[in-house]
Order: C-alpha cells, then structure tokens, then sequence
C-alpha cells in the first residue's frame, strides 16, 4: 500500500513539474524590440539578463528615431514591420502616442543624454572647456560631422545659429544619415564629430574629448513605450518595467547616460 502510495505521489509530482514547464514555455514570447542608437548600449547590456529572469527572446533591431531613412522608427511602423517595444528619443515617442501608434499608457522615460565632442583617436584635443573655446574648436576644425537624429536636429538647427556660425557651418559641416558619426570620425573622414555621449561610447577609434559645455548643452530624454496592437502585451509590460527599474540604472550609467529622475 505504501508503494502504491509512494507511486502516486511521485506521478503527481512529475505531473506538476510537465505542467509547470509546459506553463513557462507558454509563457515565452519572442519580443521584437527597435532602440535608437542613443539607448543601444544600455539595452544590449540589460538584454541577457532580461531573457535570463523572464525566459522570452528579445530580437533586436536599430534604427534612428526621426528622419528620412528606411530604419528610422517612424517609417519602420508605417511599414506595419511587427514591432512589440521601441526605445527612441522622447519627444519622438511622444509622437507616435498622439499618432496612436504607441500606447498612451504604457510609455515610460528611461534616460536623460548629453551631447559629446570626440575626434580620431590619437589626433590633437582640441579645448571645449568653455563655450568660446568649443565654438574656436568647431571654427578651427576643417570638417565637423554629427546625427541626423536629435542632437544634430538641434545643432543645426538651433546652437549654430545662437553661436553665429551656421554660415560657416554649412559648408564645412555635415549631417551623417543611418551611421554612428563616430565611425566617420575614426575612419578620417571628418576631423569632429558631434553625438550623444552613449552613442560615441561603442566606437572604436576614437577619442570622446567630453560634453559640450552645458551651456551649449541639450538634455534628450530617450523612452521605452510599448507598440499599439503588440501580440505580446504582457512581455512588452514586462520589458517596459524592467528597463525602468533601479536595476537597470548601472548599465544606463555606464552607457553614458544618466538615469531618469525618479
């Protein structure tokens, strides 16, 4: 009898570690993620450990948050590509909330980026430490490079002209499309690049002089925010929270970027 006991007992167990596991793997969603470049490396250094505490796959793409390219976020969910989560510049997600594209509810501010300054590795550094000196630095420079994204939008289009030299900017500067400008900058092709700190950080070749001075300085905040009509609203919630929580603060701060005020 205590056999036939015993024997029942385990069935149940092992009955309840199938069940178990065949819940879990229920549970696993393939995630599809978008980040802009100011975000990237925070978000591959939270990834493993992600997939690690919640069993769903993240696949990943890249893309800028505005512009005319075909990997922009923007024309990437005009597309209808199949999209759960992005991570983009705030203002851009805040777009797409008013678009109803990204939820209204489900969005949340992950990081706050500042601008840098960085040349090819080894060559001359140049002075930015106050705000004559940086605007001798770009006057100097014979070619100076930044994003088509929000750091270059506002250099371009605003600090240029507040420093009076958007005339000589427009000949020896130039917006680079669908590519780090770092990459640009160790390559040769341009003796300044301008960027968000976060996104010169993973560029090899290169010396990042600092950031602007915070006078010539603008804040971008970067947002996660979870795609109207995702198949997977609870990985995506998951992720959301995740990428918002103070565990993740480390690998934001180390990317470059400071952690969103809480």
């Amino acid at each position: 009898m205590k056999n036939i006991l015993a024997h029942s007992v385990l069935q149940r167990s092992v009955l309840a570690l199938v069940i178990g596991a065949a819940s879990s793997l229920a549970a696993a969603a393939d995630l599809h993620v978008v980040s802009s470049g100011g975000f990237a490396a925070a978000y591959k250094a939270l990834a493993p450990d992600f997939e690690k505490k919640t069993g769903h796959k993240l696949i990943s793409g890249w893309g800028p948050s505005m512009g005319e390219t075909p990997q922009a976020i923007p024309n990437r969910l005009k597309r209808g590509e199949p999209i759960d989560v992005v991570i983009m510049v705030g203002d851009s997600l805040d777009k797409l909330v008013a678009e109803g594209k990204v939820s209204r509810s489900e969005h949340k501010l992950l990081a706050l980026s500042r601008i840098g300054l960085a040349v090819k590795a080894g060559a001359p550094r140049p002075d930015i430490s106050t705000l004559d000196a940086f605007k001798r630095t770009l006057l100097t420079a014979h070619s100076v490079v930044y994003s088509d994204s929000a750091s270059g939008v506002f250099l371009s289009t605003k600090l240029f002209k507040r420093l009076g030299i958007d005339q000589q900017m427009a000949y020896k500067g130039r917006m680079i499309p669908a590519e780090p400008v770092g990459e640009v900058v160790a390559r040769g092709e341009a003796e300044v690049g301008l960027q968000q700190i976060s996104e010169l950080k993973p560029i090899k070749g290169i010396d990042i002089i600092g950031p602007i001075p915070e006078s010539a300085q603008q804040l971008t905040p970067f947002s996660v925010g979870v795609v109207v009509g995702t198949k997977e609203p609870q990985a995506a919630r998951e992720l959301l929270q995740y990428l918002a929580s103070p565990e993740a603060e480390a690998a934001i701060k180390a990317s470059g970027l400071d952690p969103a005020p809480r």
